[in-house]
Order: C-alpha cells, then sequence, then structure tokens
C-alpha cells in the first residue's frame, strides 16, 4: 500500500514508491506494530540528504529486502525537518549510544515507541565495520524473536533516561562583560590560524559565533575579534563551499581547508551568512562582505523562492550526470577541458588558473570546485561559464516552506535590502511574511504550523523555533520599513512563546505544552545549524521588550539566557547565538526612535544612520509624530523644531535628541549618558 503517496513532504514523496511498505509517522503505525507484534523501523532523513538517497538506492529499492522488512518489520519513514521534535529525540538517543549521529537516522524500536537498537547509514553489503543492511535486519528479527525479554529491558531503560533527561536550570544570571570577554579568548583557542573557522573537517560555517563576535567587537572594538570574522568570511568566500559563478553557500566543507564541499545548499545557511556578510561590511566597508551579502540574498530570492513567494529549504547535493546516473555534485564541477570548451583556450586557461581547476582535480573523477585563490576572473568569464552550467540537469530542489527558516530568511533579506539599498529585497521579505502569517497561522488561535507546499498548510504544529525565528524576521521588517503591524505580529507569536514554551523556572521547551507526546519532551538550548529554539526565543523577547517596555519579555529574556553562561564557559561554539544575543542585552540593547514625515529626506536619512550603526542588537523604530499605532518607544517623541528628529535610549533612557545624522551615528557608537 502506498501510503506516502498524499504526503507534503518531498522526502516522503522521494519514497513514496519504494517496495518497502511505508507507514508515516503516526498512531496508526505503532497500533499495526502492536497488531502484528512486531518491532518499528524508523527511518529518518531529509530530501537534500545525499547519504539517504544512497541507502535509498542501494537498500530500500531493492525489492527482495524490502520484502524481508515489509514481513518483519512496521516501517516508519520520517522527515527530520517536517518532525524536529522526532528527530530530536531519537538522534539523542543514537548520539549516546553510538557517540555520533547523522542521516539518514535508523533507529528500532517497540510498539510504545521504545527505542533498542541504532544507527545511521547501513550499507548493501558489510563496509568498514559496519553490517549489511540485510544482516542488521536479520539480526534484529532473531533478538526479537529468540531474546524479546532482553529487548523489552533494554528498550524500557532507554526510554526511561531518555524521560527523565531534561535541563537542569535555576535561571542563573545571564552573561556579563566578564564572560562574553572569556568566550571569545575561548574562541580564539579553537581557530584555524592556516584556514580560518573552527575545528577540522569537516568544517562547517559557524555563522552565530561570527554573529557574536561581531557584536563583541562593536560593543567593545576587540581588534581580535573582528580578526576571526574576517578571517573565516574570506576563506569561505574563497573556498568552494562558495558558489563562485551564482552564489550561495553549500552546506558545509569536507575538508578543513574550505576547497570541497557537500554541496546541498540549505536556506538557513544562506540566510544566517547573508545577515553575517551584511554585517561585516557595516562595521568595516569590505568589498568581498558587500559583494557576497547581496550573492547570497539574490540566490534566495532567485533559486529558493516559491510560487507562493516563500522560500524552499534547500537544493540537493546530487543531480543527474550524463550517463543517466546521478552523482554528488555534477552540476557545480569541471575540468580544464571544460572550460576551454566553453571559453576557449586561451580564456579557458585562465579561468582554470583563477579557479584552482586542475588537471588531478580537487574532486572525483578529476573534476574541480571552483575556488577563487587570487584574483578573480573577469566578469564576461563566470558569466559565460554560468550560463554553461545553467544548461546541466538542475539540482532537485525541497520546495516545502519551513517557518522557522523562513523567518531567518525574512531577518536577512530585511536587513540587507536595507542596509545595501536593495528594496526589491525588503519586499520579496515582506511577501514570505505575509505568507507565513496567511498560510502557517491558525487565524483563531494564532498557533503556527510548521511546514507547507504549494500554499497549502502541512501537518506538523509548529516548534519553538518556528515562533521565535519567525518574531525575530517580523522585528527586522518592522525595522526597515517602520510598518508597525510587522512588530504587532511578533508580539503575538512571542505571547505564544510565554504560554506554551515556557516553563516556571523560565526554561525553555522545543515543543508546546499540548504538542504529542514523544518518549520524552524536547528541550536543548545548544545551537546546531540553525540557532536554537531557547536561544532564539530570548533574542525575539529581548528585541520586543526594547521597542514596547515591557518587562514581562525583558524579564523572560534575561531568565532564558541564564543559560548562556553555563554553556559558554564549556563550548562557546555551540551557543554562538546565545552569545550574540547576550552581547545585545549588555550594550542595552540601543533603542532608536527616528520620527518625522515619511517623505521627508531627513527622515530617511536620520533613519539610514540607524541601520547602519553595528551597536548589537540595536531595534529601530520610525514613525510620523503622534501616530495614533505607534509603539512605546516612538510614544511621546515630538519633532524638533519642526524638523525630523532621532532618540537614541537603553531602557527608555536617552542621548539628547538629534536631528543631525552625524550625531546620531557618533551616538550610536558611544558610550550612554548618565540618567537623568
Amino acid at each position: 500500500m502506498n501510503r506516502l503517496a498524499n504526503a507534503q513532504s518531498p522526502y516522503l514523496l522521494q519514497h513514496a514508491d519504494n517496495p518497502v511498505d511505508w507507514w508515516p509517522w503516526g498512531r496508526e503505525a505503532f497500533e499495526e506494530a502492536k497488531r502484528r507484534d512486531v518491532p518499528v523501523l524508523l527511518s529518518v532523513g531529509y530530501a537534500s540528504c545525499h547519504w539517504c538517497h544512497v541507502m535509498a538506492r542501494e537498500s530500500f529499492e531493492d525489492a527482495a529486502l524490502a520484502g524481508y522488512l515489509n514481513e518483519h518489520f512496521v516501517a516508519v519513514k520520517v522527515d527530520r525537518e517536517e518532525r524536529p521534535d522526532v528527530d530530536a529525540v531519537y538522534m539523542e538517543a543514537v548520539q549516546a549510544a553510538t557517540g555520533q549521529g547523522g542521516w539518514p537516522m535508523t533507529v528500532f524500536m517497540t510498539a510504545d515507541g521504545e527505542p533498542f537498537h541504532f544507527g545511521t547509514y547501513y550499507p548493501p553489503r558489510p563496509l568498514h565495520g559496519l553490517p549489511s543492511f540485510r544482516d542488521l535486519l536479520e539480526g534484529v528479527t532473531a533478538a526479537w524473536r529468540d531474546r524479546r525479554g532482553e529487548v523489552g529491558e533494554v528498550a524500557a531503560r532507554i526510554a526511561g533516561e531518555l524521560a527523565g533527561r531534561r535541563v537542569s536550570y535555576e535561571a542563573p544570571a545571564p552573561p556579563g562583560a566578564d564572560e562574553l570577554a572569556l568566550a571569545v579568548g575561548a574562541l580564539a583557542g579553537e581557530f584555524d590560524e592556516r584556514h580560518g573557522g573552527f575545528g577540522g573537517a569537516p568544517k562547517f560555517p559557524p555563522a552565530m559565533v561570527l554573529e557574536f563576535l561581531l557584536r563583541h567587537h562593536a560593543r567593545t572594538g576587540s581588534a581580535e575579534a573582528l580578526r576571526l570574522v574576517e578571517r573565516t568570511c574570506a576563506a569561505m568566500a574563497r573556498g568552494g563551499i562558495y558558489d563562485q559563478l551564482a552564489g550561495g553557500f553549500a552546506r558545509y566543507a569536507v575538508d578543513a581547508a574550505w576547497v570541497v564541499p557537500h554541496f546541498e545548499k540549505m536556506l538557513y545557511d544562506n540566510a544566517l551568512l547573508a545577515r553575517v556578510h551584511t554585517h561585516l561590511w557595516r562595521v568595516t566597508g569590505s568589498a568581498m562582505a558587500r559583494r557576497v551579502a547581496l550573492a547570497t540574498a539574490d540566490f534566495m530570492v532567485r533559486e529558493l523562492t516559491t510560487p507562493e513567494g516563500g522560500f524552499a529549504s534547500a537544493l540537493d547535493a546530487d543531480s543527474e550526470t550524463p550517463d543517466g546516473g546521478h552523482a554528488e555534485g555534477a552540476a557545480y564541477v569541471w575540468t580544464p577541458e571544460q572550460l576551454v570548451e566553453v571559453l576557449g583556450e586561451e580564456a579557458g586557461a585562465l579561468a582554470a588558473e583563477r579557479y584552482g581547476v586542475t588537471e588531478a582535480g580537487t574532486f572525483e573523477g578529476g573534476t574541480s570546485v571552483l575556488r577563487l585563490p587570487g584574483e578573480a576572473p573577469p566578469d564576461e568569464v563566470r558569466a559565460r561559464l554560468l550560463a554553461a552550467r545553467l544548461d546541466r540537469p538542475a539540482p532537485a530542489r525541497d520546495d516545502k516552506v519551513i517557518a522557522a527558516w523562513n523567518g531567518l530568511a525574512i531577518a536577512a533579506l530585511a536587513e540587507t535590502g536595507g542596509v545595501l539599498d536593495r528594496p526589491d529585497l525588503v519586499t520579496a521579505a515582506e511577501t514570505a511574511a505575509r505568507l507565513l502569517l496567511r498560510v502557517h497561522r491558525d487565524a483563531a488561535t494564532g498557533r503556527l504550523v510548521r511546514t507547507s507546499r504549494d500554499g497549502v498548510a502541512g501537518p506538523s504544529a509548529g516548534v519553538l523555533e518556528d515562533y521565535a525565528d519567525l518574531a525575530e524576521g517580523l522585528l527586522a521588517l518592522y525595522a526597515v520599513t517602520g510598518e508597525v503591524g510587522w512588530l504587532t505580529e511578533a508580539g503575538a507569536l512571542l505571547d505564544v512563546v510565554l504560554t506554551r514554551f515556557t516553563g516556571e523556572d523560565g526554561a525553555f521547551w522545543d515543543t508546546a505544552d499540548d504538542a504529542e507526546a514523544l518518549i520524552r519532551r524536547p528541550q536543548d538550548p545548544t545551537d546546531g545549524a540553525t540557532p536554537a529554539g531557547w536561544t532564539a526565543a530570548t533574542g525575539a523577547l529581548l528585541g520586543y521588550a526594547a521597542y514596547t517596555g515591557s518587562d514581562r519579555h525583558r524579564a523572560a529574556a534575561e531568565r532564558g539566557l541564564g543559560i548562556v553562561s553555563a554553556l559558554a564557559a564549556r563550548a562557546p561554539r555551540f551557543v554562538g547565538w546565545g552569545l550574540a544575543v547576550a552581547e545585545a542585552a549588555v550594550d542595552g540593547p540601543r533603542e532608536v526612535a527616528v520620527v518625522g514625515p515619511a517623505d521627508d529626506p531627513a527622515t530617511a536619512e536620520l533613519h539610514r544612520v540607524a541601520l547602519l550603526a553595528p551597536a548589537p542588537g540595536a531595534v529601530v523604530a520610525r514613525g510620523e509624530p503622534g501616530a495614533a499605532d505607534a509603539p512605546p518607544l516612538l510614544a511621546d517623541r515630538p519633532l524638533r523644531d519642526g524638523r525630523p528628529v532621532a532618540y537614541v535610549c537603553r531602557g527608555f533612557v536617552c542621548h539628547e535628541p538629534t536631528t543631525d545624522p552625524a550625531a546620531l551615528a557618533a551616538q550610536l557608537a558611544g558610550e550612554w549618558p548618565a540618567a537623568r
């Protein structure tokens, strides 16, 4: 029976025609396992996952293996991007049991959802110490048949251990200036001086850590913090992880030098990195940072915008090869001969030299990933190669719209468009925001669904990161546009965060208090590929409090930030966004109210100066004098001598109002006045 045919997830649809009798996650699957008295095989992946495709071709499309699987198991397929709660709970078990994790994730469990055996990718034949997938299935079947009591004891013990895990939290004080300086020192100690970035291979773009370092530099003037950012951003922008022809970043580099990427392109990476490069340009004026920020934003709009105006989740790592097969990176890699074929002998040789394309190759089969080790080739060369590449089969696109990731994209496009004078990017952010509020939100309850596709809401409830990241995007839109409706909508989302996702101790949970009950309620304050729901919530709450003066939101943010103190002392690389929010809290954040007629160029100039200020997490409000719907930050702010005016405040204690853009810039970069 083809139970995945009506799924919304592109990943589930990829498996709809497998001979495996897949079930979607749900009560019915577990009831079937109980009825048949067989274990559940849970397989978790996502549409752009290379090794998920490999295991599907090798095992799930094998009719004989599928027959055995169908006879002895109930097979459940989950898209980790659609159900991050399910993924988080069982990935924790995989990591605890094996010391590592990854996708595809393979978990065997009882009909009560209690796991007893774990792994990730399994090959069709024994390889590198891994059993074949068929051998594994037969081994689990034998254990289920012959040692049921032992299996049950293991499953109950693991489920009990998982259920008992939660963050021990007494809401310690948020990090102060000293703790933030120590975090910078720790990061400097882990910095790769040769290649930039942190740690070794595989190397991931550390966007949230870079945002923290930029904010620390803006607050303290730390040359070391800025050096780490500049070195890392330049290395990534010159490496193979960055698409030298079309812009946009791949998921990670398989090596320490950023040469060979894992070619999938994720919306969240590009949103976070576009924002970082915009902020780097704002501090340094770097031409490379500006170019990368705009090219990355343009990539998102050009290649990930859906017909409804949202942003698709990802582009696949694999694409079709000339022989009709599929291979990772096929759309992106080049040989010297291919360059000559497109450009001719002279220009082809120049392109090979400038882009680091060699006869030996830097990737598989003598192909090379384009890099930029030195001077760039002429724009005409890049344009001709891009045109030729567009004739190749394109990677598949996972076109489901994820609320959290779209929130990150909205924030990035709003800020990049506002700071770099690209109103079309701001318009794209507004269009996506309207889609999210129209399709993903229940108008009656204010609750979010996590995904949509083709303008139709998906089946899964929104998790904490969906509310927090979308609120962050709406706050960024308000700062850039001055349209108070975005601030109002952000506040409504944060109300749900406070009522449904926040414990009495100030800790945040990743799922709502009325969400589907799993063997444990997920709760993870560490930043992974995206900001943790916990740290994202603290940032959005802090920003909203700065606009509104709400003590409730400020207190919730500060209580939540306490977790950063403990995590930063041990592993600052894994709480970068939390540290960035803490920088904003230490700095205020600064509150800028720009008051003046919307059509007055002087108002626009003051507003632009405010947006260009690098002060950590600064909030910017712009509005007409005396507007009835003005938020508290704008309330009772008159013009000065009939001219547009800016107020720079902290906790609603303000500098002398100014009509001079230069004076405003100085206030935003300087010390706070004494209370008066």
